[in-house]
């Protein structure tokens, strides 16, 4: 029987953001409250992937109780535009903030990653003040996103945040990373202990529901019954490179294919791509949803899509997978070939694989599937497999709360587990 512990958890995302790390740091740290862990998070107000905050604006900060968990939000700002010396101000701004907040006295420390540089300020203050067992939980990898969208020569500040990332793993006392692949990547290049690396996947978040009512789904969001529609969700961000799926719709509806190509999310790339696909009847954008409305309108596609920028291969394995293997559908993966995206597809046998940055590939797989229905249900019933065997939730938590238990008892004093 293992002896109470307590947890402190930073992150700049949370619920009730839907997209992105935040259903995660939000889900571990409810779980761990409902497993008898004293849990409380440090994180800022919504604003993910929109990149602003409500209209009327937030307070400085707010403590509330959810699901269990104290969470105490301290407002940060926000980037003008989420790239650049812009972002790293914004998280050095959260790091900032969340320093200044009291820490307490927990047997661990959490730090979510992005942002990095939050969590450098972060470890600092849990190394030189509350000297508790770190554990950082790595999302996606900074130095080889730098490395893959970058034009080529690090620049100074490249080599800075490379140099910021590895002194942060090799200084925690645990990194939980969500893929085999970045335990390779954290052990062989930025050259972490591989003793102290776990892996831990990231889960299905949405629940097991009641069918979708798909006529009516696609009713509401006036796609035709005769359309093939494949959806892509999440962030509308640079590495997505979403302009070869507006490509696609051209090509679609120059050629008068039934294939319907429909962009749900938010981004920094929104308006951008609003106005690329101006004129263009194959292509449609529907804004950030809640999971509910979200669940449906997933599940009222056809075939859903991974798309990324070329040159996109490692730096991070897209959180919509999890998803997207919930409902049966056969996903399309446009990506480069060795990617950690198209191995999770092939590993899943869960749909096709195309070369990133090629619409008219894209366009061809849209249409094998739209006519092959007998395939496109097998691949959609692999990743519904997949999903069950591999990303269930349990399978997670149970691994991440015993690496935090043997922390406890190794490093953390359970006799002041109540105070944080």
């Amino acid at each position: 029987m293992h002896r109470p512990f307590s947890v402190l958890l930073i992150g700049l995302n949370y619920r009730p953001e839907s997209t992105g790390i935040a259903p995660y740091t939000s889900g571990l740290t409810a779980e761990l409250a409902r497993r008898g862990v004293r849990v409380r998070a440090i994180s800022s107000f919504p604003h993910y992937p929109q990149w602003r905050f409500p209209d009327g604006g937030v307070p400085s900060m707010s403590i509330t109780t959810e699901a269990g968990v104290t969470v105490v939000r301290r407002r940060h700002r926000l980037p003008r535009k989420p790239g650049g010396l812009s972002r790293a101000l914004s998280e050095l701004s959260f790091g900032v903030a969340a320093a200044a907040t009291r820490f307490g006295r927990p047997n661990i420390v959490v730090l979510v990653s992005p942002a990095l540089l939050s969590s450098a300020v972060a470890l600092l203050k849990a190394r030189l003040v509350t000297r508790r067992p770190v554990v950082i939980w790595v999302q996606d990898l900074y130095t080889l996103g730098l490395q893959e969208l970058g034009a080529g020569r690090a620049t100074l500040a490249e080599r800075a945040i490379a140099a910021v990332e590895r002194w942060c793993l090799r200084s925690a006392d645990a990194v939980v990373v969500i893929h085999e692949r970045f335990r390779d990547t954290v052990v062989d290049m930025l050259g972490v202990d591989p003793a102290a690396v776990t892996v831990v996947r990231n889960w299905s978040h949405l629940e097991d529901a009641e069918p979708v009512d798909r006529d009516a789904a696609r009713a509401e969001q006036g796609w035709d019954r005769s359309d093939f529609v494949v959806l892509h969700a999440g962030n509308m961000g640079v590495k997505q490179g979403l302009d070869n799926v507006v490509q696609a719709a051209r090509l679609a509806a120059s050629s008068g294919s039934r294939v319907r190509f429909v962009l749900l999310g938010d981004g920094n790339q929104r308006e951008h791509l609003a106005e690329l696909s101006a004129g263009v009847p194959a292509v449609s954008m529907i804004g950030s949803l809640p999971d509910d409305e979200f669940r449906n309108a997933i599940g009222a596609a056809d075939a859903l899509l991974v798309n990324e920028r070329r040159g996109v291969a490692g730096m991070a394995v897209p959180s919509k997978l999890t998803s997207y293997f919930s409902t049966g559908l056969p996903v399309i993966a446009a990506t480069d070939p060795g990617s950690v995206t198209e191995s999770e597809v092939l590993l899943a046998d869960a749909g096709l694989v195309v070369p990133a940055g090629n619409p008219q590939a894209l366009l061809e797989a849209a249409e094998s599937l739209a006519g092959d229905a007998e395939l496109a249900a097998e691949f959609g019933e692999n990743g519904r497999r997949f999903r069950a065997t591999r990303l269930t939730p349990r399978a997670s938590f149970d691994t991440f709360t015993q690496l935090l238990q043997e922390l406890a008892a190794g490093r953390g004093d359970t006799r002041e587990s109540g105070n944080i």
